[in-house]
């Protein structure tokens, strides 16, 4: 089958399963298609689906990730600084590492919301349904929300790397308290506490609540790098962490603090 054949088949899947939705005709265009076939997996709640429809999904999945293109973690430039340190803006979906990090809601279950451009959308949407399925068997388990602070594991499915790290940011609604800040701080060390666990050698964090949680920027750059800093001073295990970004502010916050501008070296790094 070809990709469009495939992705045909995942549409006409999905829209089955939905009695108001039977009958809407499938557009064309290739665009509209995708864009159709991620809203149905966003909007799809975590109940089982046949064996032959993840297997086309993962087949349709793999295509698409690899003509996006896969990013080696390994070929990317260290931080002058500490060379454990790397910085990198790009899509966190396209990384090859052996786990990124998720900033997920308290429900862990992925944004249902179609097509939203969270971090936690895309992230779910190029996994594949899999990846909800699996924090759905982790959240009935649990029995409750995931608190903020905390993390939790699933296999990648379809992504890259090897697993996805979930952790629930603190949202700001108001003036940054303290209590944000520790909580944000939390999410740093509860998902390099878990990596270390797990045998994680390489890790890539989003930036966890700065989008829509409201965390400012800068303050959540500097409290992310302090925290993995003062986390490898005592840890051996793990050899690379990633901080990935997608805007240009983000970017040239983090150059600054991670020494990529030697002009304004961190104070993280000054003995």
């Amino acid at each position: 089958m070809t990709q469009k054949e495939k992705r045909e088949f995942l549409i006409k899947e999905l829209l089955s399963e939905i009695p108001q939705y039977r009958d809407i005709q499938i557009p064309s265009h290739e665009d509209k298609q995708k864009r159709l076939l991620r809203s149905l997996m966003n909007i799809r709640p975590p109940r089982p689906i046949s064996d032959s429809f993840l297997t086309l999904q993962d087949e349709y999945l793999y295509e698409e990730v690899a003509e996006k293109g896969i990013v080696d973690s390994d070929v990317l430039p260290t931080s002058p600084l500490d060379k454990r340190l790397v910085l990198w803006r790009g899509d966190i979906t396209t990384l090859k590492i052996d786990a990124i990090v998720n900033a997920a809601n308290s429900a862990l279950r992925g944004c249902f919301v179609p097509c939203h451009s969270c971090v936690d959308n895309i992230i779910h949407s190029v996994s594949g349904i899999q990846l909800r399925l699996a924090c759905d068997k982790i959240m009935n388990e649990q029995g409750h929300d995931e608190p903020v602070g905390q993390a939790k594991v699933t296999p990648a499915y379809n992504l890259p790397c090897r697993f996805v790290l979930h952790t629930v940011g603190p949202i700001v609604s108001g003036p940054l308290t303290k209590t944000h800040q520790k909580q944000l701080a939390d999410c740093y060390r509860s998902c390099l506490r878990l990596a270390t666990e797990k045998g994680i050698r390489s890790i890539a964090f989003c930036c966890i609540s700065t989008g829509e949680f409201h965390f400012p920027q800068k303050k959540a750059a500097e409290i992310a790098v302090q925290t993995v800093t003062d986390f490898l001073q005592t840890d051996t295990q793990i050899e690379k962490v990633i901080f990935n970004v997608y805007k240009q502010e983000d970017y040239d916050i983090y150059k600054r603090i991670l020494g990529y501008d030697p002009s304004r070296a961190c104070k993280y790094f000054q003995k």
